[in-house]
C-alpha cells in the first residue's frame, strides 16, 4: 500500500514517486541495505606562526602543541561574552592545565596572568582575510567544501541515494552549553576514529577507518537510523550521525509526530475532565498527578527525567520540581491564586513565570508543600515513569511532549487566525506571522540572549528608515513635479512601511528563540496552508533547508488544513 497515498506524481520525478510509494518494513526495521563512508574529521590543529606569541606575567612564552591548541580556543572568544564569566574561566583553566607538560604546569598558575591578545588579534586578522578573498578565491574553497560533502555527505539507503545531516564530527574545543550552564568552559575533545561506532548493512562496503586508525566498532543494526555514534566527553551523551531532515526516513517520521499530536485533540477535552476529577481524588498520587499533568498541558512544561549520578546541573521539570522552586500568593497583581515558578529548566535556562491556576490546584499545591522541607520534592509521589505510563494509557503514542507539541501547533493555529490581516502586505504578514510563533515560543519557554550584534544592526536599520525618510518628496513642489513624483512617494511609503515592520519584528524577538519551535513543535502544515491562503510566498517562513526538510508538509496541505 502506498505509504503517502496524497503525494502525487505530477511534479515529482518517478524516482522519488517511488521512494514515497515503497511498501513499509516490518515492525522495527529501519532498512535493509546501508552504506556510507563513514564520518568526516576535523582537520589536524596547525601550529601558529612564530611571530604570534603567548605571553604569560608579560614574557613571551613558548607552549607545547596541545596546550597551544586549547590556548587558541579560549583566545579565539575573548570578545565573547562567555570569557568574562568566572565559571567559564575557572572550567577553563581547570581542563587547560590537566593538558599541560609539567613544565608548563610549573609555570603557568594564574589564569589572571596569561595575556592571548596576540593570539585573539591572529584569528580576527585570518577572519577578516577570508572575508576579503576574491570571488575566484572564494569559489575553489566552496568547490574544495563540495567535493567533501560529495564524498562523505552522502549514503546509499536501500538503492536510493540519502544526503546525511551532519557528516563532519564537531572540532575540539570549549564547550559553551545554554543559559548557565554549569560545566561552560570545558575542554571539548578532538573525537577519533578510535571513539566512533559505524553502523552499516552486512553486504555493503565497510567505511575505511584514516589511515593508522581503527573503529571502536562496526555493527548492523538495521532497528536504528544512525550512520555512526560517538559519546562526547563534557556531558557523556551519545552523538549520532544522521540521515538530513530531508530523507524519506526523517520525513515519514516528522509527519508520523504530528499526526499523534492531532490525535490527542480528539481526546484532550476528556483528559482535561479527568484531571479536573483527579484534583479531589482520596488518593495524593493521583491528586499530584493531576496537578502535574495540568501544568504540562497548560503550561507545556518538561515532564523532567531523572538525571545520572554526578550530574552537575541542577535542572528540573515538572516532576521533579521541589518545594523551592515554587511560591504561592493568594493575590498578586490584581490576580487570584498565583503560583511563582523559578526554577532551571533543560539546558539551563531559567524558567521564570507567575501564572494565576485554578483555585483546585492551588489548595492542592498547599497541601503538597505542607511541613515540607524546601529542598523536598513537590510531587513526592510522583516521576516520569508514573506519568508516562499513566499517559500511555489515555492515549497510545502520548508522552508530555506531545502535550508540548500539541499546545504550540493549536497555539500557533488560534494566534494566526486573531494575528493576520488580509488587507496587509507581505512584512505585515510577516510580522504578525512572527508574533504568532513569539507566542508559542513564550509557551515553551524558548530564550536566548540578546544577539551581540543586535545594536549594531537596529542601528543600521534605523539609519535606513532616515535615509528613506530623506527621499521622500517634499509637499511644496510644483504640481507637475510632484505628479511625477507621485510614483517614488507610493514606492518610498511601501519602502519605509516595511522598514518600521522589520525594526518591530526585531526589537519584539531579540530575546525569544523562534527558531527551536518553528522546526521541532510546530506542524509545519499549519504554516504552509498560511502561506497558501494569505499570499506569503513560503520561501519567507521557511529557508531552503527547512523547505526539504518539510517537502512533504508543502505537498500535503492545502490552504484549507485545519491541525
Amino acid at each position: 500500500p502506498s505509504l503517502f497515498p496524497w503525494l502525487g506524481c505530477s511534479h515529482r520525478s518517478s524516482s522519488i514517486c517511488l521512494r514515497w510509494e515503497e511498501e513499509k518494513k516490518e515492525d522495527g526495521v529501519k532498512w535493509t541495505q546501508l552504506e556510507h563512508r563513514g564520518p568526516y574529521f576535523a582537520p589536524v590543529y596547525e601550529p601558529l606562526p612564530d611571530d604570534v606569541r603567548f605571553y604569560y606575567d608579560g614574557k613571551p612564552l613558548k607552549l607545547s602543541l596541545a596546550t597551544e591548541e586549547i590556548a587558541t580556543f579560549y583566545a579565539k572568544m575573548l570578545d565573547h561574552e562567555y570569557t568574562t564569566k568566572e565559571i567559564f574561566q575557572n572550567n577553563f583553566f581547570n581542563d587547560w592545565r590537566k593538558e599541560m607538560t609539567s613544565d608548563e604546569q610549573k609555570i603557568i598558575k594564574d589564569l589572571d596572568k596569561c595575556d592571548f591578545r596576540e593570539i585573539h588579534k591572529y584569528f580576527v586578522d585570518k577572519s577578516e582575510a577570508r572575508k576579503a578573498l576574491s570571488k575566484e578565491e572564494k569559489q575553489k574553497l566552496k568547490e574544495e567544501a563540495d567535493k567533501i560533502q560529495e564524498e562523505y555527505g552522502y549514503c546509499i539507503l536501500d538503492g536510493h541515494r540519502e544526503k546525511i545531516g551532519n557528516f563532519k564530527t564537531e572540532p575540539p574545543g570549549l564547550f559553551r552549553g545554554r543559559g548557565d550552564h554549569p560545566k561552560m568552559g570545558m575542554l571539548k575533545k578532538r573525537i577519533m576514529p578510535e571513539d566512533v561506532v559505524i553502523n552499516c548493512s552486512k553486504d555493503s562496503k565497510i567505511p575505511e577507518p584514516p589511515e593508522g586508525h581503527k573503529w571502536k566498532e562496526v555493527r548492523f543494526d538495521n532497528t536504528v537510523t544512525w550512520l555512526a555514534s560517538w559519546t562526547e566527553n563534557i556531558q557523556n551523551t551519545l552523538k549520532y550521525i544522521m540521515l538530513n531532515p530531508s530523507s524519506k526516513l526523517k520525513g515519514e517520521k516528522d509527519w508520523q509526530k504530528y499526526e499523534v499530536a492531532r490525535r490527542l485533540k480528539d481526546v484532550v477535552h476528556k483528559i482535561r475532565a479527568q484531571y479536573r476529577i483527579d484534583w479531589k481524588s482520596k488518593e495524593m498520587k493521583k491528586r499530584q498527578r493531576a496537578v502535574a499533568l495540568y501544568f504540562i498541558d497548560k503550561l507545556a512544561l518538561r515532564a523532567g527525567n531523572e538525571k545520572e549520578e554526578g550530574e552537575t546541573a541542577d535542572t528540573v521539570g515538572c516532576c521533579s520540581l521541589r518545594v523551592e522552586h515554587i511560591r504561592l500568593h493568594p493575590q498578586l497583581d490584581g490576580q487570584e491564586h498565583v503560583v511563582e515558578f523559578d526554577f532551571l529548566g533543560k539546558d539551563s535556562i531559567r524558567y521564570y513565570n507567575k501564572v494565576s491556576v485554578e483555585k483546585m490546584v492551588f489548595k492542592n499545591l498547599q497541601l503538597f508543600m505542607k511541613n515540607k522541607d524546601p529542598s523536598d520534592d513537590l510531587f513526592d509521589r510522583l516521576n516520569t515513569s508514573i506519568l508516562n505510563r499513566h499517559l500511555q494509557s489515555l492515549m497510545d503514542g502520548l508522552s508530555a511532549k506531545v502535550f508540548r507539541t500539541y499546545n504550540a501547533s493549536i497555539t500557533l493555529q488560534e494566534q494566526l487566525k486573531a494575528l493576520t490581516n488580509s488587507e496587509d502586505n507581505v512584512a505585515g504578514k510577516l510580522l504578525s506571522y512572527n508574533r504568532a510563533n513569539r507566542a508559542v515560543a513564550i509557551l515553551c519557554n524558548h530564550q536566548r540572549s540578546t544577539p551581540k550584534t543586535f545594536e549594531k544592526s537596529m542601528q543600521n536599520l534605523q539609519a535606513k528608515v532616515r535615509q528613506t525618510k530623506l527621499r521622500v518628496p517634499r509637499p511644496d513642489l510644483t504640481s507637475d513635479l510632484f505628479l511625477k513624483k507621485k510614483k517614488l512617494l507610493k514606492r518610498l511609503e511601501e519602502q519605509l512601511a516595511k522598514l518600521n515592520v522589520q525594526a518591530t519584528d526585531k526589537e519584539e524577538n531579540k530575546q525569544i528563540a523562534l527558531g527551536t519551535s518553528k522546526l521541532n513543535y510546530l506542524d509545519p502544515r499549519i504554516s504552509i496552508a498560511w502561506c497558501k491562503k494569505f499570499g506569503v510566498p513560503i520561501e519567507k517562513i521557511y529557508n531552503k533547508t527547512q523547505r526539504e526538510k518539510f517537502a512533504w508538509a508543502i505537498d500535503m496541505a492545502d490552504e484549507d488544513f485545519e491541525f
